[in-house]
């Protein structure tokens, strides 16, 4: 492990300040907790995150709490409780930050290690390329990187997962197998379990070729940065984007300053941005329309007005407030959607809804690409092109046809054509009627 000794004598770290270690009980950070046991004379806090997830979950925490007290470490240990989010992996991983930054602050530490390997780096390379991504996501995982007050060191990137396996079986290290790694559900098990073999049987030493890689694009994006940094003030105040000054930029650095923009309002949360939501701030930027709202991550909001755009939270609404809302929404002229009181009516132009069943506010924003309903009166779903192509609705009208989402952006109704199975009937109890008409027409 001579690489990784001279990555932390690279970095200089005071022997007096403590480091905090991420520890889960696999293979690889029982290797790095070993390892700076023996390489370091700094106090060692062991962090380990109980995901609540597995049974076995509670052996692993209560092995690492024995081994921290055997060998003199301190052991700091947190049980996840419940997940809320849809995406369990970005989730997971906002919780075991947020822990990692309470013990830093906690011990006054400013070093984190974590036992990322070079199979990792390249993993997450491939899912920025299949996610889309900025120049600095595309570089993947960085040996020593700088978060708010603190430094992240992973001194493990030269070396792979079967490096790793061997320093453990050489020094009787014991470790925990996370059966959850092989289930296919989460995207990295599927490039580690189809993509990484075929890659190594190519080239064994395929990691030191994306280490390569990720350090050029790192001194290209350094060069950049520079350069993002020296026109973002220019043409951005107080996340309001000025847009003649921005057009003027070129298209390289415009989306380079979303991307800042973005990252800075997320709080360097990365995960979360992706190549669409810079995408569609640069559509909305030159559009043609001097007012328009889209949707970002997190309950956040594009909202341009005029010669500007602004990135701001947008206001929830109360449960008892039923206003629908407009979300990423063009007009089809002609075209009112209205709450009414009472109906005989019960066509596709009238939609019942029990709030008890979706998630308030409501919303009507235009089709997006893969969008589907879940029909009344039939087990399954069915695509909203496709309901549109059997209901001939015209092709230039599609793009902009309204569709009624909750705040989870369920489709609840396709105004005049199709009903979710939300919908409510005459005789059953609901607090929401809408009736879909044209300006002018007929009620």
């Amino acid at each position: 492990m001579q690489k990784s000794k001279q990555i932390i004598n690279n970095i200089n770290i005071d022997e007096k300040i403590p480091i905090i270690v991420g520890c889960s009980a696999g293979p690889d950070s029982m290797a790095l907790l070993h390892f700076l046991k023996n390489n370091t004379n700094n106090k060692i806090i062991c962090c380990h995150i109980n995901h609540n997830v597995r049974e076995q979950s509670k052996l692993e925490e209560q092995y690492l709490k024995n081994y921290c007290e055997k060998e003199s470490i301190i052991f700091e240990s947190t049980k996840i409780k419940e997940y809320k989010e849809k995406n369990f992996e970005n989730e997971a991983r906002k919780k075991r930050y947020k822990f990692y930054e309470k013990n830093l602050k906690k011990y006054h530490s400013k070093y984190l290690f974590l036992a990322h390997h070079g199979d990792d780096l390249i993993e997450t390379i491939l899912m920025k390329i299949g996610r889309g991504s900025n120049l600095e996501g595309y570089a993947g995982i960085k040996e020593i990187s700088q978060k708010n007050n603190y430094y992240i060191i992973r001194p493990f990137l030269k070396y792979t997962k079967k490096d790793l396996l061997e320093y453990n079986k050489k020094n009787k290290i014991k470790y925990f197998i996370d059966n959850s790694n092989k289930n296919q559900t989460y995207t990295r098990n599927r490039y580690r379990q189809n993509i990484l073999p075929f890659l190594k049987k190519e080239d064994p030493n395929i990691h030191k070729k994306y280490i390569t890689y990720s350090k050029t694009l790192i001194e290209y994006l350094n060069y950049i940065n520079d350069e993002i940094s020296s026109n973002y003030d220019k043409v951005i105040n107080d996340n309001t984007i000025e847009i003649e000054k921005f057009k003027k930029l070129h298209p390289f650095l415009q989306k380079n300053i979303l991307y800042k923009l973005l990252t800075n309002y997320y709080q360097n949360e990365s995960n979360i941005i992706k190549k669409e939501n810079v995408d569609s701030i640069l559509r909305q930027i030159n559009s043609l329309k001097p007012n328009s709202t889209i949707n970002l991550p997190k309950n956040i909001i594009s909202k341009k007005k005029y010669d500007t755009v602004t990135i701001l939270e947008e206001k929830k609404e109360e449960k008892s407030n039923y206003k629908i809302l407009l979300k990423d929404y063009n007009e089809i002229e002609n075209i009112v959607i209205e709450k009414i009181n009472n109906t005989d009516k019960d066509g596709n132009d009238i939609c019942r809804i029990n709030t008890k069943d979706i998630k308030l506010p409501l919303y009507i924003r235009n089709k997006k690409d893969g969008d589907y309903i879940y029909q009344k009166g039939i087990n399954g779903r069915k695509k909203v092109k496709e309901i549109f192509i059997e209901n001939k609705v015209p092709i230039s009208l599609r793009k902009n046809y309204p569709l009624l989402v909750d705040s989870d952006d369920k489709i609840l109704w396709i105004p005049n054509l199709k009903k979710s199975k939300f919908n409510k009937q005459k005789k059953e109890f609901c607090d929401i009627i809408l009736r879909y008409c044209e300006k002018g027409g007929k009620k």
